[in-house]
């Protein structure tokens, strides 16, 4: 068997939470990790149960909560599915990698030049 997504739902009110609970908890691909009640708890939630999805309640828009923002910018790993308790309005937001590049010449001087301007910027 595949290894099971895992889980945290974090929904507030706790009638949305017992929804989305009703909704995934019987799925054989889907393990529940954890559920909080409590926002101030998601940070540490995530970090002791490791979840692959964090479902929370989109509050007033179909913006990115700014605890979500901390929470992808921490655990780049994660998803999160946002669900707005009073209208049909549903986001799964995810941490991209953005690869940037820069043309060198060919050469043995500005391959080292490269090599040691990363250096520079691993170091400090």
């Amino acid at each position: 068997m595949m290894n099971a997504i895992r889980v945290l739902v974090a929904n507030k009110p706790r009638l949305m939470r017992e929804l989305v609970l009703a909704t995934i908890s019987d799925q054989p691909d889907i393990e529940i990790v954890g559920q909080i009640q409590d926002d101030a708890e998601i940070e540490q939630a995530v970090a002791e149960t490791r979840p692959d999805f964090v479902i929370v309640s989109l509050e007033e828009s179909d913006r990115l909560p700014h605890s979500c923002r901390i929470l992808l910018e921490r655990h780049p790993h994660l998803r999160v599915i946002a669900i707005a308790p009073n209208r049909e309005s549903t986001m799964c937001y995810w941490a991209s990698l953005n690869i940037e590049s820069n043309r060198i010449e060919s050469s043995e001087e500005s391959v080292l030049s490269a090599l040691r301007g990363k250096a520079q910027l691993a170091g400090g």
